[in-house]
Order: C-alpha cells, then sequence, then structure tokens
C-alpha cells in the first residue's frame, strides 16, 4: 500500500508537531526530511519508503532538542479556546492524561492512532520488534486507561 506524497507529508508534518510543538519548526523539519530522502541515492526499496522518512524525521526532531534544549513547549492549555464544547474538553483531558506518559510511549500512540501507522513499521521506526511493538502498545494502553480511570485526575 502506497500513500500520495501529500497524504504521507501531512502525517509526517503531524508527527514533528506532535514531538516538537512548533508549527514553523515542525514544517522545516517536514521538508528536510523530504529533501534528505530525496537525496539518498543508496535507499530503493519502496515498501520501506514511510518508515525511513518517519526514521529521518525522528532523528531530525531529535538533532533539533540537542541544539535548542530550553525550547518552549506549546501545551493545549496554551492554544484552548474559550467556548469549552464537550469535544474540546475531551481533547484537553486526553492530553493531559498522554503528558503522564513517556514521550516514547506517546511516540507509540501517535504512530499508531493518529497517523495509523503498521506495527512492522513502527517496529522499523522505533528499532524494536514487532511483538515488543504489539506488547507496548497493550501496555501503555491500559496505562493510559488507568490514568483516565482515576478519581485524582480530575481534581
Amino acid at each position: 500500500m502506497f500513500m500520495d506524497t501529500e497524504e504521507l507529508y501531512d502525517r509526517l508534518y503531524r508527527y514533528c508537531y506532535m514531538k516538537i510543538r512548533h508549527q514553523q519548526t515542525a514544517e522545516d523539519i517536514t521538508q528536510e526530511t523530504f529533501l534528505r530522502f530525496l537525496e539518498s541515492h543508496s535507499y530503493k526499496e519502496i515498501g520501506k519508503q514511510t518508515a525511513y522518512l518517519y526514521t529521518i524525521a525522528r532523528n531530525l526532531c531529535n538533532d533539533h532538542f540537542r541544539k535548542q534544549p530550553d525550547i518552549f513547549m506549546e501545551t493545549a492549555e496554551d492554544s484552548r479556546i474559550e467556548d469549552n464544547t464537550e469535544e474540546q474538553i475531551t481533547n484537553i483531558v486526553l492530553e493531559q492524561a498522554l503528558q503522564q506518559l513517556s514521550d516514547e510511549e506517546r511516540e507509540l500512540l501517535f504512530l499508531r492512532y493518529t497517523n495509523g501507522v503498521s506495527a512492522v513499521q513502527t517496529a522499523k521506526i522505533l528499532h524494536l520488534s514487532r511483538f515488543a511493538v504489539y506488547r507496548r502498545e497493550k501496555h501503555v494502553l491500559k496505562q493510559l486507561q488507568k490514568i483516565l480511570n482515576r478519581r485524582d485526575f480530575y481534581d
């Protein structure tokens, strides 16, 4: 299954934004990801293109944080709109619960559920086995459910 370039670009941008939380920087990293991919003449396996692109994006995001460790991270509360509809409230609660997970756990859930990356490709991106992805995914979902079910979470 091959995604069109525009859809792949959108997914990579969302991934970079999830990690960086800054629109312009996420756009820059997404563009740099595609440039590096296109410059790479040694990588010809089309079936593994998506995992390779995510790997490049992940490395560029990590490099960005190494260069600027004190960067401001936007949170859901910073961009909250005054009109609190039920959907907005749900999104804020979910964002707060996700913030209690580690960066690696959030990245795993983002790849699998937001961007719909397969377990096989997620394993390649995160340098894990496919079975480790399934185990971690199951564990993280249980952990997230426990966070959301805690009574003190909503206080």
